[in-house]
Parts: structure tokens; C-alpha cells; sequence
């Protein structure tokens, strides 16, 4: 029973360890995402202007609005007032991918006191 006990704990502590690292692959492949399939046009980085001068940089989108509101969005297909907006919908695990991403870029909610 309580070599049963030892072998719990360390799983579970393998797994909470392993979800920070899940955490940054979501991230990493939520950036590679956005560069493909936006940078034409989005500045996806913390820092510089978009190619497109229209184009909102992706780390301002959460000023705007929560940008898990977008999941909906994207799995639709993006529809925008002009017509170089690709419209293709996303794979839900790309969505998450590229949530994480946007998540990790944008602004902190302000810390409570």
C-alpha cells in the first residue's frame, strides 16, 4: 500500500512538472501558426508594426475584446470588411494553439492588491 502511495505522488507530480512545458509548446505552436497563416498582414511579435498598416498588431487584439471570443470565430471562418482577410476555418487544436499564443503576447489583467 504505501509503495501504491509513493508511485501516486510522483505521477502526480510528473504531471503537474509536465503542464508548464504543455503550456509552452501550446504557445510556441500558437506563434508558428500566427506567422504562417497571418503575419502577411498581423504584427504577430511582442514588439513591431504590422506589414499591413490596417492590420492590428496581435498583441493589442485583448484591449479590444477577450480574445477567447474568438474561438467561434475562427472555426467558422473569419469574415472581415475587406477581402484580403482569409476566411478558411481553423482545426479546434490549432484555435487552442493560437489562443495560448495570443494569450501569452497580450496584456496582464491588472493584479489584485
Amino acid at each position: 500500500m504505501r509503495a501504491r502511495g509513493i508511485a501516486v505522488f510522483l505521477g502526480l507530480g510528473l504531471a503537474l512538472a509536465a503542464a508548464p512545458a504543455q503550456a509552452d509548446q501550446l504557445v510556441r505552436e500558437g506563434h508558428a501558426l500566427a506567422v504562417k497563416r497571418c503575419g502577411a498582414c498581423h504584427a504577430t511579435g511582442k514588439t513591431g508594426a504590422s506589414p499591413l498598416a490596417a492590420a492590428p498588431p496581435f498583441r493589442s487584439l485583448a484591449y479590444r475584446y477577450p480574445v477567447e471570443t474568438l474561438d467561434e470565430a475562427l472555426a467558422e471562418g473569419i469574415t472581415a470588411g475587406h477581402p484580403d482577410m482569409p476566411s478558411d476555418p481553423w482545426e479546434p487544436a490549432d484555435i487552442k494553439r493560437f489562443i495560448a499564443y495570443l494569450n501569452s503576447i497580450g496584456p496582464k489583467p491588472a493584479q489584485p492588491r
